[in-house]
């Protein structure tokens, strides 16, 4: 017996607006540039050219929500009066650097090779990681190249096009392994007594050095004390990482970071703006509109395909447009919002004075969903008179200080970090030790919670730290 059964069940649908607004919130200003741009380019109804207005034209400035899609459609255009004032006011560009591949691409240009060598090198450094290591196997990658690439190449000539890219700079760069990357780098130093034993020590001995067991190196290798303590020197300051000079945090786009948001102090007040930088002014072109008018003499037929096609164009229009103002006041309320939380934190940019706060602190503020602000903020950067960050930078959680104040962990890792910088690096701190040193400084703090704020500062145990 089959049994029927009948219920109700509430569904909530995103409009067009929404999920355009939604989608254009998550933006920078460099990508909503460019997503501005494309949308003039896919719809012929929107158009960013400037405004030829004689004395009979009849122009005028309207809002598309009092066109009525039934009446016949006047020449009109549509501003979009978000932004500032001026028509393009200054701004700076920060963080402009070459990306990391094309800097290596370049040097390779200079290389006197043959278009099969330079191909083979080329596979190679767009196989390299962020941090500049080749993590591939010269089988695999030799296979990639065959397959991927239509080069036909052996192991033998990618290890030789390998140690030509580990010629480039930065130095290190191309290295398959921590080992190898900062050997590379002592060969080109001044070959001098440290430099000579620091590349014994990390050719014979590269897992005591990095276990920090001196007293053993020494005795293996019948260094003095003076002798370890020059080495390590030259050691300690090789690059670990030689991928993570060049900025390429826009791979693909151009090199950049625009503030989306400028705050000033003067005269004991904050203000905050949002410089309108290139996006255009956006108004429908007058030409498109006036189809309907123009097939007025066809048939119903094409009358009624002209108007279907301008009313999908005016509304994705309307849904474009709606969803930049909205962008714009969501971007504002919120950052507003951080200013007024943070206040003497964006007046005096001291970090102690940074307030613990959390999405749902902003959330409650501006009466947006956790989800609209996690949007606002990420991939957002603000200038301020005392530096650029990221949105992000001003979140954290907090725990309370032996008074009982909340205080933000960005603070207590800024404590945790001043114990360990005063350590005797002799006798590092445990992470015990370190929980005493932060209760000295009226902090309480859990060792679980001392062991993770020290991993994300990047902050060894103390065995690692331990130096002669």
């Amino acid at each position: 017996m089959l049994k029927q059964e009948l219920g109700l069940k509430q569904q909530q649908k995103l409009s067009p607006l929404q999920i355009q607004t939604i989608k254009i919130i998550e933006l920078p200003v460099l990508e909503l540039e460019q997503r501005i741009r494309k949308e003039l380019e896919e719809n012929p109804v929107l158009d960013d050219s400037p405004s030829e207005k004689s004395e009979d034209d009849e122009t005028r400035d309207v809002s598309l929500s009092e066109i009525n899609e039934d009446d016949p459609i006047p020449s009109y255009r549509l501003h979009v009066n978000n932004y500032g004032k001026d028509e393009r006011p200054q701004y700076n560009t920060f963080s402009v650097k070459q990306s990391f591949t094309q800097s290596l691409m370049e040097q390779l240009g200079f290389r006197n090779l043959s278009k099969h060598q330079h191909d083979v090198a080329a596979f190679i450094i767009g196989s390299l990681d962020d941090d500049g290591y080749l993590r591939r196997d010269i089988e695999n990658l030799v296979d990639d190249m065959a397959f991927r690439a239509n080069i036909d190449t052996t192991e033998e000539e990618v290890l030789k096009m390998l140690k030509v890219v580990q010629e480039f700079e930065p130095t290190g760069v191309g290295a398959r392994d921590l080992q190898e990357c900062l050997l590379i780098q002592l060969k080109n130093l001044n070959q001098d007594e440290a430099t000579a034993n620091a590349t014994k020590i990390l050719t014979n001995c590269f897992q005591d050095f990095s276990n920090r067991h001196f007293q053993r190196i020494m005795s293996r290798l019948g260094l003095t004390e003076a002798q370890m303590k020059a080495a390590t020197a030259k050691i300690v300051k090789l690059n670990p990482a030689p991928g993570g000079q060049v900025d390429d945090s826009y791979v693909d786009q151009a090199q950049q970071i625009v503030p989306d948001f400028v705050l000033t102090y003067d005269n004991g007040e904050l203000n905050l703006t949002m410089p309108r930088f290139s996006l255009p002014e956006i108004r429908v072109n007058k030409k498109y509109a006036e189809l309907l008018m123009e097939a007025a003499g066809s048939s119903e037929r094409q009358k009624k395909e002209a108007a279907t096609f301008v009313k999908q164009k005016m509304d994705s229009a309307k849904w474009f447009v709606e969803a930049l103002k909205q962008r714009h006041n969501t971007l504002m309320s919120t950052m507003q919002a951080i200013v007024d939380y943070q206040e003497t934190y964006f007046q005096t940019g001291d970090e102690s004075n940074l307030k613990p706060m959390v999405l749902k602190d902003i959330a409650e503020k501006t009466g947006f969903d956790i989800s609209t602000i996690s949007r606002v903020v990420n991939s957002k950067y603000i200038e301020t008179h005392f530096g650029i960050f990221p949105l992000k930078y001003f979140f954290s959680e907090g725990l309370e200080n032996q008074e009982g104040e909340e205080v933000s962990t960005r603070e207590l890792k800024k404590v945790l970090q001043e114990c360990v910088d005063g350590e005797n690096k002799h006798k590092p701190l445990t992470d015990d030790q370190l929980v005493d040193e932060m209760e000295k400084r009226g902090y309480k703090v859990a060792r679980r919670t001392i062991a993770k704020y020290r991993d994300q500062l990047g902050i060894p145990k103390a065995r690692l730290r331990k130096e002669l």
